[in-house]
Formats: C-alpha cells, structure tokens, sequence
C-alpha cells in the first residue's frame, strides 16, 4: 500500500523550459557509453553510436536536449527533447564549449527553439 503514496517522475522547477511554442515533444533516444553522469538540459548530437554531450570534437549536429538526469557509463536508452522552447543559460554543453549559432540552427531544424532572455 505504501508504494501508492510516493511521487514517481516529479521535477522542481529549473527554467530549462522557456515557453510554450513550440509544443515541447518528447522523444526515445539512445546514449552512447563512457559519458558518465549527464544532467537534464544537456544538449545531445546524434552519432552512429548513439547521443554525445554537445562539445568541439562532436562530429554530429546538435539533434535534443535530454529531458531527465541519466548514467552514461554505459550505453543506455532515455528520452530527449526533439521539439520545444527552451532557456539558453538552462543549457548544458561539454566544458569550455559555448554554443555556437550553426548549433542554434542545427536545433531551429528539429523545432527547437532557444529564448535567450530568461535568468
């Protein structure tokens, strides 16, 4: 009985999401292993072994943003952000990278949508 009390799948409130057009859509992905702990809002290239952090030595495009904290230390499937309005600074890339405006335009395709004028 007690199982039907706890709170499954619940997130506080992180500005990651920036508004509401366009729909934010929700989609299965795959990550590729040895990234370790990755963070909800980190943005994702698409590779032939699966999504790694966007960084300077990612050869796919920026394709999601990952919806919900994950282990990579292995390969594992989760669910990414493929459309949506979503805040700039909530964005996570690879360390000393900054998102570039190819990038921006990567994710414009896919219908994602960055609102750089949130905290």
């Amino acid at each position: 009985m007690q199982e039907l009390m706890n709170r499954v799948g619940e997130t506080g409130q992180d500005n990651l999401i920036a508004g509401v057009f366009p729909p934010a859509e929700i989609t299965g992905i795959k990550i590729a292993a040895g990234q370790g702990q990755l963070l909800r809002g980190t943005v994702l290239a698409a590779s032939d072994a699966g999504c790694v952090v966007l960084s300077a030595a990612t050869t796919g495009k920026a394709t999601y943003i990952l919806t919900d904290d994950v282990d990579a230390a292995e390969a594992v499937g989760t669910t990414g952000y493929r459309a949506g309005c979503f805040n700039t600074k909530a964005l996570i890339v690879a360390e000393g990278y900054e998102l570039t405006e190819a990038d921006r335009d990567s994710l414009r395709k896919y219908r994602i949508v960055l609102n750089d004028n949130m905290q």
